[in-house]
């Protein structure tokens, strides 16, 4: 049974291999209220998850640890593990999806645990790892349906009563659960004025289903650019959890976690992975009434291969209205793409690339094709520059 106690145990316990990550001031996200940051993905091995792990581990008999120890995970359970093991001299198996990103699977081969990659997703490798267990008979540890582990991840709860003893509400990405059930637990145990929100990507709602049909459910699949919290079903215990001390649980889009990593980037000098800024995500699209509260927003986690974040500030910068895509149809003569590119630059923009295509089809004989890539400042300056292109006469055949 998950006690207070048995949370405060981890913290003991986790006080010389954790470091306790800064609560930081970020008053840019919103204006209406105060918005705090708990840097989790500054933890070592940039994420949260190597609480929950280290501490399972030390509650293993010297017979368990013998056998060794097993996990599946989507990358940063992994390296949690990977590292607890390495630290105790525990051989470690982790069974990861091949979907995940390949900073994780090299990360966790880094500490020294061995990997075994499954096609599919977390689920997938999940029931691998189940099946090895059988054959080895090494000790798994799951990610987050488990008490050890639940209580390993609570001591975040108490470190956010300890630097904001008057917060009003905290939010916390949501995947199987095992994050936000100790959280909430140790908080509403603590402060149970203190509201706990969770929050799932669209792509992978499986608690904000199970929580809306009464019992766990599992979702037929997940598409989310937060690969950390694409899990088709909760666990039973952290459903349980979360029932009882989770106030609510939101979704965000892809959209929105872009332009929260993206945020983050600029306003705070801070990398997050999709599932770490999920909270960020609820907090700017108003998913949550939060005016006038002292707001913790969990950032879970930091692990971002660089190539899907290069493709996430795209992403981010499209819905930011930062950047924009016209495509015009002119008249093929001299003066055309120097007149369109006056036009944008007279009005701020920055064109970044053209392409100038004749062979468009439908298009007019003498006609072509203009795709200008730009720079912007927000949607309200992209609709100028499109209002003054259409004024001058240009016909404009799409633009995002």
């Amino acid at each position: 049974m998950l006690t207070l106690d048995k949370i405060y145990h981890a913290a003991f316990v986790l006080k010389d291999v954790i470091r306790q990550t800064d609560l930081i001031y970020a008053p840019k996200i919103r204006s209406d209220c105060e918005v705090y940051l708990k840097t989790e993905n500054l933890q070592i091995t940039g994420s949260f998850k190597v609480r929950g792990a280290y501490y399972k581990m030390s509650r293993l008999s010297q017979q368990e640890r013998a056998k060794g120890v097993l996990a599946c995970s989507a990358g940063n359970h992994a390296q949690g593990v990977a590292l607890a093991a390495a630290r105790s001299g525990i051989p470690a198996l982790i069974c990861i999806p091949d979907t995940a990103p390949i900073s994780k699977v090299e990360s966790t081969r880094a500490y020294g645990a061995q990997v075994e990659l499954v096609s599919g997703v977390y689920d997938d490798a999940y029931q691998r790892a189940l099946q090895i267990q059988q054959e080895t008979g090494r000790s798994f540890l799951h990610p987050f349906d488990d008490e050890d582990v639940i209580a390993g991840q609570g001591t975040i709860g108490l470190e956010i009563l300890t630097q904001l003893p008057d917060v009003d509400a905290v939010i916390v990405p949501v995947g199987g659960g095992g994050l936000i059930s100790g959280v909430a637990f140790a908080i509403k145990s603590l402060n149970p004025n203190c509201k706990v929100y969770g929050v799932q990507a669209c792509g992978a709602p499986s608690m904000v289903q199970s929580l809306s049909g009464h019992k766990v459910e599992c979702l037929g699949g997940v598409s989310t650019i937060a690969d950390g919290i694409a899990v088709k079903q909760p666990g039973e215990l952290t459903y349980e959890l979360c029932h009882q001390y989770v106030d609510k649980v939101v979704t965000v889009t892809d959209d929105e976690i872009s332009t929260a990593i993206l945020t983050l980037i600029e306003q705070q000098k801070l990398i997050a992975e999709g599932a770490g800024a999920v909270s960020v995500a609820a907090a700017l699209f108003d998913k949550l009434d939060l005016k006038g509260k002292k707001v913790v927003c969990l950032l879970s986690g930091g692990n971002i291969d660089v190539t899907i974040l290069s493709r996430i500030i795209s992403r981010g910068l499209l819905k930011a209205g930062r950047s924009a895509d016209m495509t015009l149809e002119l008249l093929d003569k001299p003066g055309q793409l120097k007149e369109v590119a006056g036009i944008i630059a007279d009005l701020g923009g920055n064109v970044v690339a053209v392409r100038h295509d004749h062979s468009g089809e439908g298009s007019d004989i003498n006609g072509c094709t203009l795709r200008i890539v730009m720079e912007t400042r927000n949607h309200q300056h992209i609709e100028e520059i499109r209002n003054a292109l259409l004024n001058a006469g240009y016909h404009m055949i799409e633009h995002s």
